[in-house]
């Protein structure tokens, strides 16, 4: 269960990196709260909402699960989260920039 939820605290923390980041340079971005969903952007303020949101769910996860990142699997497989979460944001984020 603990090698699980390093994985989803690794997909929290990446998914909160580019809304935080647009949304604190100013740049409307894709929630899932835009119209439409996922490929409608949202204000600044939104997503500087939800990247805090991710980010606070993914430190409320590793202190409620009482990881370590000395731990090698623990860190492996945060690492295995942030990867694979920051391709599918990639392609997804590329779909709708460029309506594909």
């Amino acid at each position: 269960m603990q090698y699980f939820t390093a994985f989803i605290i690794g997909v929290f923390t990446i998914n909160g990196l580019p809304h935080f980041i647009q949304g604190i340079c100013g740049n409307r971005f894709q929630t899932p709260f835009a119209s439409p969903p996922t490929t409608g952007e949202s204000s600044p303020l939104v997503n500087v909402l939800w990247g805090a949101g991710n980010f606070a769910i993914a430190y409320a996860l590793f202190f409620y699960m009482e990881l370590s990142l000395t731990s090698h699997y623990h860190t492996l497989f945060f690492v295995a989260g942030t990867f694979l979460c920051a391709i599918i944001l990639s392609i997804q984020f590329d779909k709708a920039r460029n309506g594909k």
